[in-house]
């Protein structure tokens, strides 16, 4: 048991790079206490580049695509004694390339779908209802403006990230009279590794213009604090496009992302 302490704690995952790492960085600035999880070495590295003087830093190095790296990571918020009050579920994968090719593995597609989707929802359903049941907390998804089309050459990752927003927005009205809030933040391309361990780089997405990870990041927050249902962050072309993907069929959408994620469209 640790000792009694004012400080908020902050429960982070794929909080080793990008938006992850930024939303860390932001809670610290606000003065939580932090308990960050990644699989990959860089999360040491991002523990000391987010951490301040009046915020306590701890990592769980943990495979959350695995039930054991949930329950790793819940085991440890336990191990604190301490509320949770901000649970920011970030972790996420993505792969491209066509689902029924030989390039994309079955392996490689579930694995999407172990740590975008059953992770999301493990890790939620072992620490949400002590929050529900403080009555006090907020909760953060990162899902993507990929859930607002469906997404060719993307197919499992996009769907995944439909499933984080539907989730958020029905897991919110469920706590509506708890005083818990759910918010989930909608990034477009963002300046970040994914693009790079997704094998998007000759895409057309991937080659074109990013949003600053931390600019993203800080937005999310803004409205995590404000308790709102979601925020599109990001630039303003990303409001745009999730506004018209409110209006246009699927199967316009669906051609349009065609021209944005088929591999080797960056060189035309």
């Amino acid at each position: 048991m640790t000792e009694p302490t004012a400080r908020p704690l902050a429960v982070v995952t794929g909080a080793s790079t990008g938006i992850g790492r930024e939303l860390a960085r932001c809670l610290a600035e606000d003065g939580h206490d932090l308990l960050l999880a990644a699989e990959n070495p860089e999360l040491a590295d991002a523990a000391r580049e987010v951490g301040s003087p009046s915020s306590a830093v701890e990592t769980v190095r943990a495979d959350l695509a695995t039930a054991g790296g949930v329950e790793e990571l819940a085991r440890r918020v336990r191990e604190k004694g301490r509320p949770v009050d901000v649970l920011a579920i970030n972790a996420g994968v993505g792969v491209s390339g066509a689902f029924a090719e030989a390039e994309t593995s079955l392996e490689d597609q579930l694995r999407v779908v172990d740590l975008n989707v059953r992770s999301a929802v493990h890790l939620a359903k072992l620490l949400v209802p002590d929050m529900a049941a403080r009555r006090r907390g907020r909760i953060l998804f990162t899902s993507s403006i990929a859930a607002t089309m469906p997404g060719p050459f993307q197919a499992v990752y996009g769907a995944s990230k439909a499933f984080l927003q539907s989730f958020s927005q029905a897991l919110r009205e469920e706590l509506k009279e708890t005083g818990v809030t759910v918010t989930a933040v909608l990034p477009g391309p963002t300046a970040t590794e994914f693009f790079a361990r997704a094998r998007m780089l000759d895409t057309r997405i991937g080659a074109g213009p990013k949003d600053d990870a931390g600019e993203v990041a800080r937005q999310a927050y803004a409205a995590l604090k404000a308790g709102r249902d979601s925020v599109v962050a990001g630039s303003v072309r990303n409001r745009v496009q999730a506004a018209v993907a409110r209006l246009t069929p699927e199967r316009f959408l669906a051609a349009a992302h065609r021209r944005m994620a088929e591999p080797g469209t960056a060189r035309r």
